[in-house]
């Protein structure tokens, strides 16, 4: 099973496609406002910092394997992480997209594959562990 880490923004991944959308949205990102915030306050929030997360996981887990989704986001990095022939399965209606990600997309008419291969969509890592544990790893 795998388990997600949410993040608190783009991290540091996808910022020259960021910076190609401002610019031709001509959108001023001080004053354009998402969740009563500037847009620049969540383009520049700063990046999530999962040691001490991930450290009681493994304290209190099984967890197999880790993967931070960083460029490359989804369909990169969790690959990286499964055995030889496996695949994840991703429910996309289990987490809700932050709204900069949503901005982004709509702003830069980016199709759904790519900000997933771009962008953390909201989950900054992901946490692989045998089924029977993600109870235990959801109540850390």
């Amino acid at each position: 099973m795998l388990i997600a880490l949410g993040s608190s923004g783009p991290h540091s991944n996808g910022y020259s496609l960021v910076r190609k959308i401002l610019e031709v949205s001509g959108c001023d990102p001080q004053t354009t406002e998402l969740d009563g915030k500037p847009l620049a306050d969540h383009l520049l929030a700063p990046t999530r910092i999962y040691v001490k997360s991930v450290l009681e996981l493994i304290e209190k887990v099984d967890v197999h394997a880790i993967a931070h989704l960083t460029g490359g986001g989804f369909w990169e990095n969790i690959p990286r992480v499964l055995p030889d022939n496996t695949q994840a399965v991703i429910d996309e209606s289990s987490w809700q997209w932050p709204e900069v990600f949503n901005w982004l997309q709509t702003a830069g008419n980016v199709e759904r594959h790519e900000m997933y291969r771009t962008f953390n969509c909201g989950v900054g890592m992901i946490i692989a562990l045998p089924a029977p544990e993600v109870d235990k790893a959801l109540a850390c």
